[in-house]
Formats: structure tokens, C-alpha cells, sequence
């Protein structure tokens, strides 16, 4: 989720504002295929993971859709991570489970990749080992969505930070709650929320006051905007994903003999802009959900580290994509050359789909991409607000500094307020709570800004992996 800029008030909510007002494309779908016939394998990477796997295996074995296939990866951990799989996946009687492990750590994108390569399935679920499932019907739902149209390239739902609430509501679930319970008994120091200190406990409270906010607003309000105006966003939430196999393959084999593994530091975002580039789709469910363990705050600026030196390294590998506004020209010529052809094409055509595109980067290389606007203004804000904000501390001038983050944190909250349907009230005082934090992380990208610049053109080391 590092595609916005945490200085709300910009151009992307411009851009969200008009797509919500353009409304979404009203082709209703034909699909080619049948979503009930898709074969599922699932992959959990895991690394370090004793403290959450269990609750997560315990997520999936819930699901209304059953993976033919459970894959755990365990990347070199140095706790129990695989002897409390195995213990959780034969109390749940789960049989179609391999526990991997490796002796030394490769990263999550290994897996992911093997994971594409070595599987026949058609979807492959990737989620991590820190996040919980919580919707029952969350990879039914991501499958049956996926399979609307060849265009469509990988599936999420909405992400919420993990809190009490959600692991005791799984601990009470009828389906796997004993199984856990007597998991726990055996193994006291598993599960996370039994080991947090007082402190622990508030360092990771902060850091959810602020997720909640900000992924709130994200989703519901620009990814939102980007499914209605678009019918995609710019790349998945990567702890609990589908992916379409063969599409995920091509992506891994193109970037094979360039990059190896070494994608970004955070390989969902890759994937996003990689498939964006060939004219799929990665598009978002509002209706399920799952929950994911934040850091503490202090692990804060590292995790906003990897994900925003993600999206600017994506920017740099998919650079037609970014500059798409400058195409737009190229493309009303070229739709008024042939608007006849393409509404014959169209009249014709027996399977419909929302959003179709052409594919191939061809296309993306002459006209970009229709979500290449919001891509657009998202690297503007990523290095222009910070930029902004550091001169005006260097010249001293902290007056226009207050009075805009004033301004700012009360616009913000009004729009985090009006995009959070049930609990405005709330959602506008959190968001006023957390804006010194967003502003310290603003600034932090500078931070980024420069590792970015120094990996390209300085020291050339571009070994960015996750």
C-alpha cells in the first residue's frame, strides 16, 4: 500500500473524485470460463513465523473453498515455525499440507516463483504467514472474480490491521477454535497475543491507530475510485492474494534472465506494475476481508522503506506506464482513426468483460495504460510533497509549515470521515490523532528518495528483493 503519498490533499484525489463521479464501466460480464473448475494450491511463506502461523493455517482450513494443495515455506527460520505447522495442520486433520523448510533464508519471492513454475493449479492463493482470513468465503470470492474475464490477472480483498478482536474470534470459531485451544496448551508459547509486554502491546496499538486509518481511506476511497473509473488498481495487497498461475509464470520468466529474483523490495508491487504493463487487471473485493499483524512502531519507517523504494523502483522498470498522461494525444487520435472498426469488433464480440484492453506492452509502450493516471500522480506526489516540506524547513518557514498541516490534517479527515460509512465520527478524530505520525512518515520518504537515486546512479546496486 506505498502508492500514496501520505500528504492526502493532491492530484490522485482529484483523480479518484472524477472516476467516481465517471462511474463504472456497465458491460455485463460473459465469462469463457467456469471459476468452479479452477484447481487452487496455496502458498504461505514463512519466515521467523512461530508466533502467527498457526492462527493463519487455521484462517484457511475455514474457507468455504478448500485448496487442493497447502504449501508452507519455511525460509530459513531460526524458532519452532515448522514444528507448530505440523502440530496445527494434523489437530485440524489437514492432509493436503507440505511443510518445506529451508536451511538458509532466500526472501518470500523464491517461493512465490516455485510456487508458479512447479504447480499445475490454476490460481495460485499466496498469504502470508502473519495474516489472517477472516471472511470465510475470502478465496471463493477472489476465484469466482478472478475467473470474470481473461483480463483479470490477480484478486484481493480489503486488509485490515490484526487486532485482538480477530484471533479471538477465530479462537472461538466452531470450525477450528479446539484445535487451536489444545494447540496452545501443548505449545504455551505459541500465539503472539500471549507474549506481547504492556509496551509491545502499545507500540503496536499506535501503529494500528494509523494503519487503520490510512488503509481505510486507501481502499475504500482511492482503490475504490480506481475500480470504479478503471476496473483495476495499481497493484495487489500482497498478504492475501490469487493470482492467476500462468500469468504470474510469464511475469517470473520475463524478468528471469534481468532480475532473477531481485524484483522490488516488495515483489506484490512488482507484480502489480508488471501486470498493469502487459494490460491485465488486479482488481479489489470490498465484500471479504483478512488481517494482517502490523509492526511495532518503531519497525514502522522500515516497512514504509520497502514498500515505498517498491513502488519508485516499479516506476523506474514500468516507466511507459508512468508517463501515460503524456500519451493521451497519441491515443484520441488513434480511437477517432478507428472507432469504426472497434465498435464492429466490439458489436461482434461474444464474450464480454468489463475494462477490456489490448494486450501486450506494445500497446502500453504507444499508449500507456488507462490506471497509468493514477500511477502519474502518485510518483508526482511520492517526490514532490517531501521535497516541498524539506524546503520549508530548510528556509525556516515554519508558520506556512503549520498552517498547512493544519489545513491539511482537517481536510484529510474530513475525506477519511466521508469515505468510512458507519463510523465517521471515529474515523475523523483517529485520523486527526495520526497526522503528526503521516507527516514524520512524509518525510521519511525523503529517505527513500535518496536510497532510490543512490542505488541507480550511484553504487548501481540494484539487488532489490523481498
Amino acid at each position: 500500500m506505498a502508492t500514496l503519498s501520505y500528504f492526502l490533499i493532491g492530484p490522485t484525489i482529484v483523480t479518484s473524485i472524477i472516476g467516481l463521479i465517471y462511474g463504472r464501466d456497465k458491460t455485463t460480464p460473459t465469462p469463457a470460463e467456469n471459476w468452479r473448475d479452477a484447481v487452487v494450491d496455496a502458498i504461505i511463506p514463512a519466515y521467523n513465523a512461530e508466533a502467527e502461523i498457526d492462527l493463519c493455517i487455521a484462517s484457511l482450513a475455514r474457507q468455504t473453498l478448500k485448496p487442493r494443495h497447502i504449501f508452507v515455506i519455511d525460509d530459513g527460520s531460526l524458532d519452532n515455525t515448522k514444528v507448530f505447522a505440523e502440530d496445527i495442520c494434523k489437530r485440524l486433520n489437514l492432509t493436503n499440507v507440505s511443510i518445506i523448510r529451508r536451511e538458509k533464508s532466500i526472501g518470500k519471492t523464491p517461493s512465490i516463483e516455485k510456487g508458479a513454475y512447479e504447480s499445475d493449479a490454476d490460481v495460485e492463493f499466496v498469504l502470508d504467514s502473519d495474516t489472517i482470513l477472516v471472511s470465510e468465503n475470502y478465496l471463493e470470492r477472489l476465484v469466482e472474480e478472478l475467473y470474470k474475464g481473461v483480463g483479470i490477472a490477480s484478486a484481493c480483498g480489503i486488509i485490515y490491521p490484526l487486532k485482538e478482536k480477530d484471533r479471538s474470534k477465530l479462537l472461538a470459531d466452531e470450525k477450528v477454535g479446539n484445535a487451536l485451544k489444545d494447540h496452545f496448551k501443548c505449545y504455551p508459547q505459541a500465539g503472539y497475543y500471549k507474549r506481547n509486554t504492556n509496551l509491545q502491546r502499545f507500540a503496536r496499538f499506535i501503529t494500528n491507530l494509523y494503519r487503520d486509518v490510512m488503509y481505510k481511506f486507501l481502499q475504500k476511497f482511492i482503490y475504490h475510485a480506481e475500480m470504479i473509473f478503471f476496473g483495476t488498481i495499481i497493484n495487489p495487497v500482497g498478504c492475501a492474494v490469487a493470482y492467476r498461475r500462468k500469468y504470474i509464470k510469464d511475469i517470473f520468466l520475463s524478468a528471469r534472465e534481468t532480475l532473477g529474483n531481485d524484483l522490488t523490495t516488495s515483489e506484490d508491487i512488482y507484480i502489480g506494475f508488471a501486470f498493469t504493463n502487459e494490460g491485465y487487471r488486479n482488481i479489489q473485493l470490498l465484500d471479504v476481508s483478512a488481517c494482517t499483524l502490523e509492526p511495532y512502531i518503531q519497525r514502522l519507517p522500515f516497512q514504509v522503506f520497502l514498500w515505498s523504494s517498491a513502488f519508485l523502483q516499479s516506476v523506474y522498470y514500468f516507466n511507459y506506464l508512468v508517463s501515460t498522461p503524456f500519451k493521451v494525444i497519441n491515443k484520441l487520435i488513434y480511437k477517432i482513426r478507428n472507432r469504426k472498426n472497434e465498435e464492429e469488433f466490439k458489436a461482434r464480440r461474444k464474450i464480454k468483460e468489463q475494462y477490456r484492453q489490448s494486450f501486450g506492452v506494445d500497446i502500453t509502450r504507444k499508449f500507456g495504460r488507462p490506471i497509468g493516471w493514477f500511477i502519474f500522480t502518485n510518483t508526482v506526489e511520492k517526490i514532490l510533497f517531501p521535497t516541498i516540506f524539506l524546503l520549508f524547513i530548510i528556509f525556516g518557514w515554519w508558520e506556512v509549515f503549520l498552517l498547512t498541516f493544519i489545513f491539511e490534517s482537517l481536510i484529510s479527515s474530513l475525506l477519511v470521515a466521508m469515505s468510512t460509512k458507519g463510523e465517521r465520527i471515529k474515523m475523523f478524530f483517529k485520523s486527526l490523532l495520526t497526522s503528526p505520525l503521516r507527516y514524520f512518515l512524509l518525510l521519511y520518504d525523503l529517505v527513500v528518495i535518496f536510497k532510490f537515486i543512490t542505488d541507480l546512479w550511484i553504487t548501481k546496486h540494484r539487488a532489490w528483493r523481498k
